[in-house]
């Protein structure tokens, strides 16, 4: 009878403890698919929210450099002559392109894509006019170039501007979900960590009741003889 009751409390026993297996399993695979999660977002801050941010720097600093150049040759003298403000312009404009290929390089959120397919055709548009100005000033309309670079230059330019700042804020924007994302993955992480010692401990204190309990079945029961004699052979 004592048997049956052991090998009925074992098999209970059995039983939680596959399902406190089962769950510290599921639990080290959740907590597996959270680090993988954060080193994801980390990753992604680095190269797909930082290294834009510091493309968008260069872009406005070349971009202002263009305006600047271009702003100087027609306060020179010579604004005739546009040789030496091309090759500077072409520096820039190829400086530019290449770090908007290696935004595009990144991964984009939507509103993303919108505003830098909006920031290349500004720039395309501004380098459009930044050639009419300097062929007003080779024809000798140099007051004319001069209007249409302050006008029409600056509105295009300022939108331009605009585009980097937008592009600017969605860089912090996005960086900020993913810092979210990691910080719930922490605590995720922090909770599965401290189930999965508990129930190393549960594990722990059913095995030493398990130990014990065996100890006390097996263990052979002493009798007394009343008359307090030896049978010797």
């Amino acid at each position: 009878m004592k048997w049956s009751f052991v090998i009925q409390q074992k098999l209970k026993a059995a039983m939680l403890l596959g399902g406190i297996m089962g769950f510290i399993i599921l639990a080290t695979l959740i907590s597996r698919h959270n680090m993988e999660g954060i080193d994801k977002s980390f990753s992604s801050i680095y190269k797909d929210r930082l290294v834009p941010a510091t493309t968008i720097i260069y872009l406005t600093e070349n971009l202002y450099g263009k305006r600047l150049s271009l702003e100087e040759h027609l306060m020179s003298g010579n604004a005739a002559d546009k040789s030496e403000i091309q090759s500077q312009l072409r520096a820039h404009n190829k400086n530019i392109d290449s770090l908007i290929n290696a935004f595009e390089k990144t991964y984009l959120v939507d509103e993303e894509a919108k505003s830098l397919g909006a920031f290349k055709s500004e720039i395309a548009e501004y380098a459009l006019l930044e050639k009419s100005v300097l062929n007003l000033c080779s024809a000798g309309q140099q007051d004319e170039g001069k209007r249409l670079f302050a006008g029409s230059g600056g509105v295009t330019f300022a939108r331009t501007v605009r585009n980097l700042n937008e592009l600017a804020n969605i860089q912090s924007n996005v960086g900020k979900d993913l810092v979210r994302e990691s910080k719930s993955d922490i605590a995720s992480f922090g909770i599965l960590s401290f189930l999965q010692i508990a129930m190393a401990v549960v594990i722990g204190l059913m095995l030493l009741v398990l130990i014990q309990s065996s100890a006390v079945i097996s263990k052979p029961k002493i009798t007394s003889d009343k008359t307090g004699y030896f049978h010797m052979n």
